[in-house]
């Protein structure tokens, strides 16, 4: 059974901040579960008019456009459109690049367009630029663009659309299942395919206390409670496969 209708998830922030990564695990999730997805990924390393700190107007415009683009061009072709970033961080790309007038007047149409989204988690910045060879590392250009998305994008995605995680949260242990789970209920449709084995489950076990593993930040920052292990720190969370 497919879903009746696609849903799209998006994945927004500043850069360096492992969106890319997120994004890819979180479609392999839904994957696992059976569904169908395609992949929106980020077109700013596609722009010939430049990019970083020294992008005009005209450059972020150009990668605002595109991101639209692409979205409209892979809607439908799966259950779930997973997108790495979206029109609401490029759009602050763009309003720094123009020091924050929106020359082009296209805020309207990124406000309209925000509500595409059945679910936008923004990474925050609580890791190091790291040097990829494309993108800028300084800490100054990555704040000032942190800054306005404080600023719009509360306008643009109502909180029970908004999902915030931390960077650091986005490590290959992550559980990604529960963002999952919401998003497959916001749609209306069922996580998993049929005939697909469900997800992995937690097993409360306790440990002495010198060999503690602190587990509730990353479910937490995606609005799940951890249960027993968030309210005693002697327990921890074993993830086996449900038969």
């Amino acid at each position: 059974m497919t879903w009746k209708r696609s849903g799209k998830i998006a994945f927004i922030g500043s850069h360096g901040i492992r969106k890319t990564t997120a994004a890819h695990a979180f479609a392999g999730t839904l994957q696992s579960a059976g569904r169908s997805v395609e992949f929106g990924r980020e077109v700013v390393r596609d722009n010939p008019l430049g990019i970083n700190e020294g992008a005009t107007g005209e450059a972020q415009l150009w990668v605002l456009m595109s991101q639209i683009r692409q979205e409209l061009e892979l809607a439908g072709k799966a259950e779930v459109l997973v997108t790495d970033r979206a029109a609401m961080d490029n759009y602050a790309y763009y309003l720094r690049a123009c020091s924050g007038v929106d020359r082009f007047s296209v805020g309207p149409l990124v406000r309209a367009w925000a509500g595409t989204y059945d679910l936008v988690v923004r990474l925050l910045p609580d890791v190091a630029l790291r040097e990829d060879g494309t993108r800028s590392t300084s800490d100054r250009f990555r704040d000032e663009v942190e800054l306005i998305l404080d600023r719009t994008l509360p306008d643009m995605v109502p909180p029970e659309h908004l999902v915030l995680m931390p960077a650091s949260d986005v490590t290959g242990d992550h559980d990604w299942w529960p963002l999952a789970d919401r998003l497959a209920a916001i749609v209306g449709e069922p996580l998993r395919a049929p005939g697909v084995l469900g997800p992995r489950r937690a097993r409360v076990r306790s440990r002495p206390v010198g060999a503690l593993r602190h587990v509730g930040a990353s479910a937490s920052a995606v609005g799940i409670a951890t249960g027993a292990a968030a309210a005693d720190p002697q327990l921890v969370l074993h993830l086996d496969d449900e038969a």
